[in-house]
């Protein structure tokens, strides 16, 4: 929605000439040992640190706001180990449409995501109005198939009144109301669809979601932040651990 805000002495060694016969016999027998062990010794050599590759990471934003959004939260996953590679923010017309335009202009990003990636799924991480369009796409659009992790900040996932406030001349905050068609079809049957992994973080100080209880989804992980302002959560550090830790857990 609106947007306001967040391092010996070092001894000379004379190396020391080894016969050229000696230094065979002791290499030979360093190989005959080394042939010679137990499978288990030399199954005890550490391997490699191999990491499981991450998912690309989407970032959607909200309402009136734009990627720039994402400053802070780029950081955090920069700090964490992402790649810029790995990070995209979609930036899209927020007055538009959840169902009949957005969703699928979503769906095609998502696909040029993978596209350029070569990762078979993405995580989602959207704010505010960004968690109807991307549900949408999850729930309706084929993202259930695309999308590993989904994180909402701070989303109307059950509507909010404030919308009535814009919701005469424009369809995004329509589709925002409570019991609006988006709403209705988002809450019917499964929430929380696929093998999609939901998560959710809401402020009970929210003064644009309203109610603060609906952000909360039947099939989430669900997570109270406190007493943040409806765009604080882009920028606070324990929010910010939060979704980190969400993205990273097996």
């Amino acid at each position: 929605m609106l947007l306001t805000t967040r391092q010996t002495s070092r001894a000379l060694l004379t190396p020391r000439l080894t016969p050229l016969p000696a230094l065979c016999l002791a290499l030979a027998l360093a190989l005959g040992a080394a042939l010679l062990a137990p499978p288990s010794a030399r199954a005890a050599v550490p391997a490699p640190d191999r990491t499981a590759a991450r998912n690309p990471v989407v970032l959607v934003h909200g309402y009136n706001a734009d990627p720039g959004v994402w400053g802070a939260l780029r950081e955090d996953l920069r700090a964490a180990g992402y790649a810029d590679s790995e990070l995209f923010s979609w930036g899209y017309d927020t007055h538009q449409s959840v169902n009949e335009v957005l969703s699928g202009r979503l769906a095609a990003y998502v696909e040029d995501v993978r596209r350029r990636t070569g990762a078979a799924r993405v995580d989602v991480v959207a704010h505010s109005f960004g968690s109807l369009v991307t549900r949408w796409y999850v729930k309706f659009g084929g993202g259930d198939r695309t999308v590993d992790r989904w994180v909402s900040l701070a989303g109307p996932n059950h509507g909010t009144s404030t919308a009535w406030a814009c919701a005469l001349w424009d369809q995004a905050c329509r589709d925002m109301t409570p019991n609006s068609y988006v709403q209705k079809n988002l809450a019917a049957g499964d929430e929380t669809p696929g093998a999609v992994r939901y998560a959710t973080f809401w402020s009970d100080c929210d003064e644009v979601i309203n109610p603060d209880g609906s952000v909360p989804l039947a099939g989430a992980l669900n997570t109270g932040v406190g007493c943040l302002k409806h765009n604080d959560l882009l920028g606070d550090e324990p929010t910010s651990a939060g979704v980190r830790a969400f993205l990273a857990s097996p």
